[in-house]
């Protein structure tokens, strides 16, 4: 990832260039933070990942529109009420959020303004009450602004979820921060979350956007809480240039520390968000090696990820290495059995698709753990992958109904 690069406890307004703020409006109770704004100075080059759910949010319609032009200025977003299938009237409460940003923020045109929207599905913006806010918060961004976006995007989240890092390109000291929030609905086929990302690195939109997917495929799509994927899911990032380094225009070493730094941010959040799972009691990391292919091994590791026996069993700290054996063999990968080898937090548990009474014992200590590891090695060839996932408990039922 890079020698001197670390993660730190920054955020959005960590990058030169950048103010952010939250408040509360009105669109969740008990006068909770539900509005928020990341604003650049000037217009940024952007790009986004958005949910690939058919039954899509109108913020996410109407700020993939505005994505076209590969230029943002500014984020706004409400928590509480996702404005998801409500029709021509939420998207044009989708328009409105996006003329108040600009007028509140006296930007050049609307077209600037991605609108983000999460929370309840299927009820109408209170948008009179949006659209005060929005004046009422461009009075209060700051350059330490970003824990409070981070805050009022919140909805299940129990903490605000945010991060920093900073690297070297061309001479020049340039930082990536980011927030996100997540608990539920995370299933890892992007986009799993609300995350925006800043920078102010200088880079061609083009190299932005194919640098975000790629991150993106690697974090926020590697993690999975319950199975179940949002209508109103979206990764953004903008890059306004302000480190003033030589813009990065091709797929050289200067590319390449941006691509390790941005991956840094998007693990971090995307592990914040499967730590902070609804309910979660456990964290686990799931290595696939030995596949036919990545593409196989991130099978395998969806498959295992997904299985709801094997995250009640993490829960219940229950032994049941079939439920792991099981998940493989319905992931449509061709393997065999007969070569299979799990590992739980480096002990052997599963060797040539077998176990014994001693390595179940290992694997029920193991499991008492908060943190644990799952290595499956299906000897085959050199295919790997990582995910990671949560346990499924009695609180997460107790948040959902």
């Amino acid at each position: 990832m890079g020698k001197n690069m670390k993660i730190t406890n920054g955020s959005i307004t960590t990058p030169k260039g950048y103010k952010a703020g939250g408040i509360s409006c009105g669109t969740k109770t008990k006068g909770k933070k539900d509005l928020s704004f990341v604003v650049s100075d000037i217009p940024a080059v952007a790009a986004g990942v958005f949910t690939t759910n058919e039954v899509k949010a109108a913020p996410v319609k109407l700020t993939q529109k505005h994505l076209r032009n590969g230029m943002l200025q500014a984020i706004i977003t409400n928590s509480g009420v996702a404005n998801a299938c409500t029709g021509n009237e939420g998207m044009e409460n989708a328009l409105k959020m996006a003329q108040a940003t600009k007028e509140a923020l006296d930007l050049k045109k609307s077209t600037l303004v991605a609108v983000c929207s999460t929370g309840v599905i299927g009820k109408q913006l209170p948008i009179k009450k949006i659209q005060k806010g929005a004046h009422e918060l461009s009075s209060k961004l700051s350059r330490h602004g970003g824990v409070e976006a981070a805050e009022s995007i919140m909805t299940t989240d129990t903490h605000a979820k945010h991060c920093a890092v900073k690297c070297k390109i061309s001479g020049k000291e340039i930082s990536i921060g980011g927030i996100a929030k997540g608990s539920g609905m995370i299933e890892p086929n992007m986009a799993t979350m609300l995350s925006y990302i800043t920078t102010d690195c200088a880079i061609s939109e083009k190299l932005l956007r194919k640098a975000l997917q790629q991150s993106v495929d690697k974090s926020f799509n590697c993690i999975s809480v319950d199975g179940d994927m949002s209508t109103n899911d979206t990764v953004l990032i903008m890059a306004n240039g302000s480190a003033e380094n030589k813009q990065i225009a091709q797929e050289d070493s200067n590319y390449k520390i941006f691509c390790n730094a941005l991956d840094m941010v998007t693990t971090y959040l995307a592990k914040l968000v499967v730590g902070d799972g609804e309910g979660a009691t456990k964290f686990v990391e799931v290595n696939v090696k030995g596949a036919q292919s990545d593409s196989d091994a991130h099978d395998v590791a969806r498959a295992v990820t997904r299985s709801n026996l094997f995250r009640v069993a993490l829960y219940g700290e229950a032994p049941y290495w079939g439920r792991i054996m099981s998940a493989i063999g319905s992931s449509g990968v061709l393997i065999k059995e007969e070569k299979l080898s799990i590992q739980v937090n480096g002990k052997n548990i599963v060797s040539n698709g077998i176990s014994d009474e001693n390595k179940v014992a290992i694997m029920k200590n193991q499991l008492k753990k908060k943190n644990i590891i799952i290595t499956i090695d299906l000897n085959q060839k050199k295919g790997s992958a990582c995910m990671w996932m949560c346990d499924l408990s009695h609180g997460y039922v107790a948040v959902n109904v």
